[in-house]
């Protein structure tokens, strides 16, 4: 996928450690369209267990922009490290995928574990519910199964629960 010229599209940017936040944020104010997942998770100190959001990636923030005229703008923010990208070019992100991981995080079935490779399994598709479309790795579970949805342009996948009446099988 390449970006037509005053097209703005998604793209994922690596960041800083922690800066996921503060470089959205900053892209916010220079007015960039930015999606930042997050999801709730339980953090343990010495004194105290705490409920926090953290992201769902760790280490990217999304943008939208037309890329030939906004990219300086993203990369002169201070925490941006680079585009992701594929063979040299930053990767595009497409539209469903985005809306995608916004049902993810706003869906109690996340589980919120992130694989930075599929795991081994079968592939199916999801052919029902809010994740219709959908392509992953399965998983079994107790009574449900676990898919893994793997993003190939941000090279992340996200694991999520769902009805195995919803999957069917996806030949390789």
């Amino acid at each position: 996928m390449t970006g037509q010229p005053d097209e703005r599209q998604w793209y994922a940017v690596y960041v800083r450690s922690r800066y996921e936040k503060k470089v959205c944020q900053s892209l916010v104010e220079q007015e960039v369209e930015t999606f930042l997942p997050l999801i709730d998770t339980w953090r343990q100190w010495s004194d105290r267990r705490k409920k926090v959001r953290v992201p769902l990636f760790r280490g990217y923030v999304f943008v939208q922009i037309d890329y030939r005229r906004e990219n300086l703008k993203v990369y002169d923010t201070d925490g941006v490290v680079r585009f992701i990208a594929i063979n040299g070019k930053p990767s595009v992100i497409r539209e469903r995928d985005i809306e995608w991981i916004r049902v993810l995080t706003g869906e109690s079935e996340l589980l919120g574990e992130v694989h930075s490779s599929p795991p081994p399994g079968g592939k199916v598709k999801v052919i029902a519910g809010p994740f219709a479309g959908m392509e992953g790795v399965v998983q079994k579970a107790r009574h449900a199964s676990r898919l893994v949805v793997y993003f190939d342009s941000i090279m992340q996948g996200i694991e999520v629960q769902i009805n195995p009446e919803f999957l069917q099988p996806v030949k390789q």
